[in-house]
């Protein structure tokens, strides 16, 4: 629950007790404040999961921008957040002392403010093991929804891959001069769902994407593959940017460190190749946000 509703329900709470002891006296059972902010929340719930980052800025402008979207398109549910990595949690309270809740705080909360409708929007790219975990993690709650449902990722459909890459393509006009190169960088997964990002790669390919390329810091493509890629294309320059939600501790160092000699940057300049870095997440492009909010719509609509 965010802090302004609960300080609404918290103002609603002495409010209506205020006028109960002015009507009936004072009685003998009137609700306190605390009990009645204490109440079941009345609205179904929205949790945005994420992995996290512990980035405050880039967790704002990401992250806090997908959540902020989807609150304003569905202003009859309430919007919380969870993230799937705890060691990102573990961080953010160790640098803040603020506490964001694991995927299970959350649902336990949900369950207790006895909440009956609940859709589960993940804010990862792909079908991998973050995903799954959460997916059977949400199957032990269900008994205890009238409805619930479990959102889509990013990358779950051709429609999406097709609508991730066309405003990809449109967010990175400003960098386009006919001699560049645009080069994303994903995580990369031993799942199986790492074949996303060749799916990916063709994508670009048959939309006519030419000179943009796709690589992982843990998987495959690799950098050397993308290196070999970019420049038997014929490129002498390219833009680096993160194929992530966030642009955290990966896009920071694993792709944009100068200092690491195994950063994308550093691999991408010892090819002789004249490499600039845009550390921005995914979650700050409008029209990918637009999209994790049809997918609210889509599983709103399979209640």
């Amino acid at each position: 629950m965010t802090h302004s509703a609960m300080s609404r329900r918290i103002f609603l709470g002495t409010a209506a007790t205020s006028t109960l002891a002015a009507l009936a006296g004072c009685a003998a059972g009137a609700p306190s404040a605390d009990e009645a902010s204490a109440a079941p929340a009345a609205k179904p719930v929205i949790l945005v999961t994420s992995f996290g980052t512990s980035f405050p800025t880039s967790r704002h402008i990401t992250i806090g921008a997908i959540e902020s979207d989807i609150r304003e398109a569905f202003p009859d549910y309430d919007v919380r957040r969870a993230f799937t990595s705890q060691i990102i949690i573990d961080h953010v309270e160790s640098d803040t002392g603020r506490h964001i809740d694991n995927f299970e705080e959350a649902m336990d909360k949900i369950v207790a403010d006895g909440v009956k409708e609940l859709i589960v929007q993940p804010t990862h790219l792909m079908d991998g093991f973050e995903y799954t975990d959460v997916k059977e993690s949400l199957a032990t709650y269900e008994d205890k929804f009238d409805k619930v449902a479990l959102g889509k990722t990013l990358l779950s459909s051709e429609d999406d891959q097709k609508a991730v890459a066309e405003a990809i393509k449109t967010g990175m006009e400003r960098y386009e001069d006919g001699e560049t190169a645009i080069c994303f960088m994903g995580h990369g997964t031993e799942a199986e769902s790492n074949g996303i990002y060749t799916t990916m790669q063709q994508v670009f390919i048959d939309l006519g994407y030419d000179n943009y390329f796709v690589t992982t810091v843990e998987a495959t493509p690799s950098f050397d593959d993308a290196v070999k890629a970019v420049t038997d294309a014929g490129f002498k320059k390219v833009v680096l940017r993160p194929f992530m939600v966030v642009a955290g501790d990966h896009a920071n160092n694993d792709m944009a460190d100068p200092e690491d000699p195994e950063s994308l940057i550093s691999v991408m300049t010892k090819a002789g190749l004249e490499a600039t870095c845009v550390i921005e997440g995914l979650g700050q492009m409008d029209t990918i946000d637009d999209i994790y909010v049809a997918h609210v719509q889509d599983a709103i609509d399979s209640l």
